[in-house]
């Protein structure tokens, strides 16, 4: 299994529960974030935070201020929709290409790496902190992987420009979906769907891959609004809509 240093971990949690709060309204759109406020309530020190932040400024989520610090940015829930449907178009393309040109041997054997390690990540019967964290990481890096082997630099320009915008990000996962029954179940789904795709690349089958991405797309839709709207499972009894644009 792919190990950690603890500050990456630290990172990667501090991630997710910030994204849990932009979701939620706890962190207001517009109001700059203190960071001494968050190492008290994420409980990590102030590096992490710091990568943090940085992290979801490249994700579309914060806006960097001009005299230093981040705020929370103002956005729908049509636009994060639209944004994950973009990029299950884009990436279904990716596949699609991939199949149809023929993928480079070395990227298809770090694919098949990738998702083995992802494997080991599940074979677990639940989730920790630690494993999950680990699993966001190695989803990302599939991703990676996915959009080089299309061949297209354009497509993976243009994938790096679409994961920018809000909860568009492959690992744009929230804290709360890690603690869940259902979490492991829904990753499983997942990567399931990563080696169906990864599969019909290699047996040079371009409209099924491209399928295949267009609904691994919709599970990202489907889990994001499940951790919109469901407090009983999901504990966020304040979130029913992403923040509504002003």
């Amino acid at each position: 299994m792919v190990e950690f240093e603890e500050s990456g971990s630290q990172t990667v949690k501090a991630q997710l529960k910030l994204r849990e709060l932009i979701l939620s309204g706890a962190l207001p759109a517009g109001e700059r974030i203190a960071e001494l406020t968050l190492v008290e309530l994420l409980g990590v020190s102030r590096t992490p935070i710091r990568a943090a932040l940085i992290r979801l400024e490249q994700e579309g989520l914060l806006d960097a201020l001009p005299h230093g610090g981040f705020a929370v940015r103002t956005f729908s829930e049509a636009e994060v929709s639209d944004a994950i449907e973009l990029r299950g178009t884009v990436e279904g393309l990716a596949a699609r290409l991939a199949a149809e040109r023929g993928a480079a041997p070395a990227l298809l054997a770090q694919g098949q790496l990738c998702l083995d390690e992802i494997d080991r990540v599940l074979s677990e019967p639940a989730l920790t902190d630690e494993s999950f964290s680990a699993y966001v990481v190695l989803n990302q890096k599939f991703h990676t992987v996915l959009a080089e082997l299309s061949g297209s630099p354009v497509l993976v320009r243009e994938l790096e420009r679409l994961i920018s915008q809000p909860f568009a990000s492959p690992s744009g996962f929230v804290g709360v979906q890690s603690n869940t029954p259902q979490a492991r179940d829904m990753l499983i789904v997942a990567q399931h769907q990563h080696r169906q795709v990864l599969t019909a690349i290699v047996q040079r089958e371009g409209a099924r891959a491209e399928s295949l991405m267009l609904e691994h797309s919709r599970l990202a839709q489907t889990n994001l609004r499940q951790a919109m709207r469901s407090p009983h499972d999901f504990a966020m009894p304040g979130v029913q809509l992403i923040r509504k644009r002003a």
